[in-house]
């Protein structure tokens, strides 16, 4: 009797073979990159990634991503978003990650018709409630397949197949886009994120893994440093460096959650 997790892998490399061409929406996360890696395992050359790029995605997970794609010897090409010049996404209203995606998908739709891909997909898994992402509404408007939620695979199926498959995401923290760092009304800008870019980066060199800097402020910047509540002992510790660190990126002002991140974990 097969194991479920390989009948459910089994069904995604079924539903996968369905498709002639395949794009791919790929951010190097653990959802989008296995569903990526067994698209290319099933489709060979006729299946293409594509990694949006704009100010909200860190350069140092951009740079992963590729180089992941490449280790697994699969093509994706980055396109150049601009959600940014959006002014309903840069009011940061509770649903910009509709406009994010509209953006995306927008552009991804129309290189997938002028190169030939008849379906378009991304990594949405079936722990994902749709009704409360607005990514998922997005998609629905651009008829993009969900192939992870469509074969039933949820979040834990997915990271236990990427480490069957060893791919470099399997254990990644979740890393939402550096916009979800500002409050909602507080507007988006490339200064805003590239600021809290800085300090997150600033925090990694120091060792820390899972890690928020918040805007809790933009004028002048004040920050609220958030890491798991395992590390935050440490974080109090050193506390005088984060200091430096964090004004060194630029924040006029640094606070930090003694509670620790509580969205922390894989998920």
């Amino acid at each position: 009797m097969k194991h479920p997790l390989a009948t459910k892998l089994g069904d995604l490399e079924k539903l996968l073979a369905g498709f002639p061409r395949l794009m791919v929406a790929y951010s190097g996360g653990v959802d989008s990159s296995l569903l990526l890696a067994v698209a290319g395992r099933v489709l060979g050359e006729n299946v293409l990634g594509v990694i949006a790029d704009s100010p909200s995605l860190p350069r140092a997970s951009l740079a992963m991503a590729l180089t992941q794609a490449r280790n697994l010897g699969l093509t994706v090409e980055v396109l150049a978003t601009s959600e940014f010049e959006d002014p309903r996404y840069a009011a940061n209203p509770p649903d910009r990650c509709y406009f994010c995606k509209s953006e995306l998908f927008l552009r991804m739709d129309r290189l997938a018709r002028e190169r030939g891909y008849p379906v378009l997909a991304y990594g949405e898994n079936a722990d994902d409630p749709p009704a409360q992402r607005p990514g998922s509404l997005a998609a629905g408007q651009f008829a993009i397949r969900a192939p992870l939620r469509e074969a039933g695979l949820g979040k834990a199926d997915v990271r236990e197949i990427a480490r069957t498959l060893g791919l470099e995401s399997a254990d990644l923290p979740a890393q939402p886009c550096l916009s979800s760092r500002i409050p909602h009304g507080t507007r988006v800008t490339p200064g805003a994120v590239s600021l809290i870019e800085r300090g997150e980066e600033a925090l990694r060199d120091m060792g820390f893994r899972i890690l928020r800097v918040r805007l809790v402020n933009a004028e002048p910047p004040w920050a609220l440093v958030q890491v798991a509540p395992e590390e935050t002992e440490a974080l109090l510790a050193r506390r005088m460096e984060v200091l430096q660190r964090l004004k060194g990126a630029g924040f006029a002002s640094v606070e930090i959650d003694p509670a620790g991140y509580r969205g922390t974990g894989l998920l």
